[in-house]
């Protein structure tokens, strides 16, 4: 596949992705947005109350080791005393500019819902 198709391929995907967050919190997520999902999705629970900030910027930081875990940047080492995930790094991250970097994440969250299967791209 060229390099054009899979950009184009990539781009309808990733509006999927907006669209099944638009349907279901009638707002459009942004990329921060949609790494906080997937860090509450990745940790598995709800506290009773509101996640704290640091909680808050744990919970992206989960996703952002998940979803780049694919390319092996991160690995999943264990969890902490209060069953959130522990992440190390396995391998450097290139230097990017911030608009590669946001590609990588988008590229990475895009393979993220293929592998969960939280999204079928291609009907059968």
């Amino acid at each position: 596949m060229s390099q054009e198709n899979l950009q184009a391929e990539n781009k309808v995907k990733w509006l999927k992705i907006i669209d099944f967050f638009e349907k279901r919190f009638d707002k459009k997520p942004d990329l921060n947005a949609i790494l906080f999902l997937v860090g509450i999705r990745e940790l598995g629970q709800l506290p009773e109350t509101k996640f704290t900030k640091e909680e808050k910027t744990l919970l992206m930081h989960i996703a952002n080791c998940k979803v780049l875990s694919y390319s092996g940047y991160y690995k999943q080492i264990g969890f902490n005393q209060d069953g959130w995930p522990v992440w190390e790094s396995a391998l450097p991250i290139p230097n990017l500019t911030l608009f590669e970097q946001e590609n990588l994440l988008r590229q990475h969250i895009i393979e993220y819902f293929e592998q969960e299967e939280i999204i079928q791209f291609y009907e059968n």
